[in-house]
C-alpha cells in the first residue's frame, strides 16, 4: 500500500510523451491539409483527399487513445487505429508508386509519408513498441507498488 504522500508515477513520461506530440502535429497537418484540399480541390483528386481526411482522423484518434492508454479500452483503440495506421501508409504508399494515376495528388501517407519526411512510415512502428512495452496492467501494477521504481 503506498502512502498518500508518495508520489504517483506518470504513465506518460519519456517517449510516450514524444510519440503523443508528434501524433497531435500529424492529427493538425493532416487536418488542415485534407480541409484546405476538400474545400478548393476536392474534384481534382477525391481518393487522395478523403485519404487525406481519413489519416486525420486516425491521427486525431490515435493520439486520444495514446493518452488515455493506461485504460483497457483506450489501449485496444491505441493499437487498432495504429495498426490502421500502419497498413494505410504501407498501402498507400506502395499504391502511390505502383498506381500514381490513383493519386493525381498526394495524400499525408503518399510515397510513405514522403511529404511529411518519413514520420508517417516510422510512427507506427514506434507507437506499437511503446504500446507492448506499456501493457496497462503493467501502470496499475506499478501504482500499487511501494518501491520507487525507474522512470519508462
Amino acid at each position: 500500500m503506498t502512502s498518500p504522500s508518495a508520489p504517483k508515477r506518470r504513465r506518460m513520461s519519456g517517449i510516450g510523451r514524444v510519440l503523443v506530440v508528434v501524433y497531435a502535429i500529424l492529427a493538425l497537418g493532416a487536418f488542415g491539409r485534407s480541409l484546405v484540399q476538400i474545400v478548393e480541390r476536392y474534384d481534382k483528386a477525391p481518393l487522395a483527399f478523403t485519404l487525406s481526411a481519413v489519416s486525420a482522423v486516425v491521427y486525431i484518434v490515435a493520439t486520444l487513445a495514446l493518452v488515455f492508454a493506461g485504460s483497457k479500452v483506450w489501449y485496444r483503440i491505441a493499437w487498432i487505429t495504429i495498426s490502421f495506421e500502419m497498413a494505410g501508409v504501407l498501402i498507400i504508399g506502395a499504391l502511390s508508386l505502383v498506381r500514381p494515376e490513383l493519386f493525381p495528388e498526394a495524400t499525408v501517407w503518399s510515397v510513405f509519408g514522403m511529404g511529411y519526411v518519413f514520420v508517417p512510415l516510422v510512427l507506427p512502428f514506434l507507437g506499437m513498441w511503446w504500446l507492448a512495452k506499456h501493457h496497462p496492467a503493467d501502470a496499475a501494477a506499478a501504482e500499487g507498488s511501494t518501491t520507487d521504481a525507474v522512470t519508462r
